[in-house]
């Protein structure tokens, strides 16, 4: 959560973009995201970037590169990722304003959360809301 101390990520989903400085661009400025680590290769290419929201981490680099990973993403589908954000009206407002399309405006659920969901430009579905994993009972 937001303001929480943030000890190592244990679960870091890992993304590909064929335009990785613009997905890096829209989860900073749009999603709120914090840019850690980018590092690119001689092409321009992002090779790796991490980028962290509260005590979570996600990493993505660009489509089209060599190795195992790359070979075992190669035509994946959209993901989608989970975030705990603790102000979702305003979050939702940031990403509104950056233009990412919302696919659900902030709602309040009937487990308690309050959240509501984005698209990036490539497809992938970000939600973002209250729920903290393993918090209750």
């Amino acid at each position: 959560m937001a303001g929480a101390e943030n000890p190592v990520a244990t679960v870091c989903p890992t993304l590909l973009y064929e335009d990785a400085r613009a997905a890096i661009r829209t989860l900073t400025e749009g999603l709120g995201f914090t840019e850690e680590a980018v590092y690119t290769g001689e092409d321009g290419s992002v090779l790796h970037a991490e980028l962290s929201q509260g005590n979570g981490r996600v990493m993505l680099g660009s489509k089209g590169r060599e190795g195992v990973f790359a070979r075992a993403m190669e035509g994946a589908g959209p993901a989608g990722v989970y975030v705990v954000v603790d102000e979702v009206d305003e979050h939702c407002a940031r990403a509104r304003a950056f233009d990412v399309e919302i696919l659900m405006d902030p709602t309040d659920q009937d487990y308690g959360s309050r959240d509501y969901m984005a698209r990036d430009a490539e497809g992938n579905v970000w939600s973002f809301g209250t729920y903290a994993p393993g918090s209750a009972g």
